[in-house]
């Protein structure tokens, strides 16, 4: 251990995110990116906010950003909190709305980085165990804590749960923040951005990443309560006052006004899962339903490790989590029609 080091430091346990390989000619369906490029009204703005201005700093607020989200979804911006990517605005959550004495709650199969967050800023939390199913069960949450933080869609599983699940369990809890972090919910889940005028208490996350193919120029956003969105400002400006760039401001302003590239390529997707998920129930694999852009499934005759060394032979990087309940499972990314194809081609010759 490095004497410099803090004992927070000592006792992270970092998040590990899905590799990155630097090798040609890869399928890559790992990481959940969007097989499909950006907005072409996106990258035509962020060229041409490549000026002589970027030698000014970016506008602190992100006014037209947030302008631009709140027409979006039909709240007031004073109800919009904006970041670099859905990770640093949970992060601000984390500090600003999820710290407290009493536990938080989350599920116990979940996205990976809650229990890092909650290292990292010293939030005590109780995890709360998905049915059979994988499910999540509303009715599991109760007793004392301090919030709850939800993924809707669940990553890996992308179960999702319906508005009403979602409204009664903030109408139950309405003394604790309760948070929805929705990365995935533009294929095929309902949002929770309309719950939010009748619940002060909740607050929606989403990302430009996944839906919107902006992975690469991280962008993030939250939605609630003007009260709940102050306690993030002054998060923000104890941290960072410039957060966004003025080439992630454009772009992302243009990806959220181009309404028919981000319906054309999300129903793309949908269709591409729905295609995928019925190849490989065929094949024998057990295939969660999902809301997402990726599909959780395993083959009861086969080990999910093994099936996924035999896709990386053939190129083909999938996800494998080596955790309780889930590692016979793998989360494979929706990719294009001819990526699902080669990846329906391959794990039929492995399973011959």
């Amino acid at each position: 251990m490095n004497p410099f080091w803090s004992d927070v430091v000592h006792q992270l346990t970092p998040y590990v995110p899905g590799e990155q390989p630097k090798v040609a000619n890869l399928i890559k369906l790992n990481t959940n990116e969007n097989p499909y490029p950006p907005s072409p009204k996106a990258l035509a703005a962020i060229q041409a906010a490549t000026a002589d201005t970027l030698r000014l700093y970016p506008d602190p607020n992100a006014d037209v950003l947030k302008g631009a989200i709140a027409a979006h979804y039909g709240v007031a911006t004073n109800q919009v909190f904006v970041g670099n990517g859905s990770d640093e605005v949970l992060a601000h959550v984390f500090l600003g709305l999820l710290k407290h004495a009493k536990p938080l709650l989350f599920p116990d199969i979940s996205y990976s980085f809650y229990p890092v967050y909650c290292g990292l800023y010293a939030v005590p939390y109780r995890t709360i165990p998905l049915d059979d199913a994988y499910a999540i069960r509303i009715e599991e949450y109760v007793g004392e804590c301090g919030a709850i933080i939800l993924p809707n869609p669940n990553a890996p599983t992308g179960r999702a749960l319906d508005l009403d699940a979602i409204r009664l369990l903030a109408h139950n809890h309405p003394e604790v923040p309760v948070v929805i972090d929705e990365a995935y919910v533009d294929f095929g889940a309902q949002s929770a951005v309309c719950l939010v005028r009748d619940l002060p208490n909740l607050l929606v996350v989403q990302t430009l990443s996944k839906s919107r193919s902006l992975a690469g120029l991280r962008v993030g956003f939250a939605i609630g309560d003007a009260g709940l969105i102050e306690a993030l400002e002054r998060v923000k400006n104890s941290f960072n006052s410039y957060p966004m760039d003025r080439l992630a401001l454009a772009g992302a302003v243009a990806a959220i006004e181009d309404r028919e590239h981000f319906e054309t390529t999300r129903h793309a997707i949908i269709a591409s899962r729905e295609h995928l998920t019925a190849a490989m129930t065929r094949l024998g694999f057990e295939v969660i339903p999902s809301t997402a852009n990726f599909i959780f499934a395993r083959h009861p005759q086969r080990d999910a490790g093994e099936l996924a060394s035999a896709l990386r032979e053939r190129a083909i990087i999938v996800r494998h989590f080596k955790a309780a309940r889930i590692d016979q499972h793998l989360r494979i990314t929706i990719g294009t029609e001819a990526e699902c194809a080669a990846l329906v081609a391959a794990l039929e010759a492995i399973l011959d």
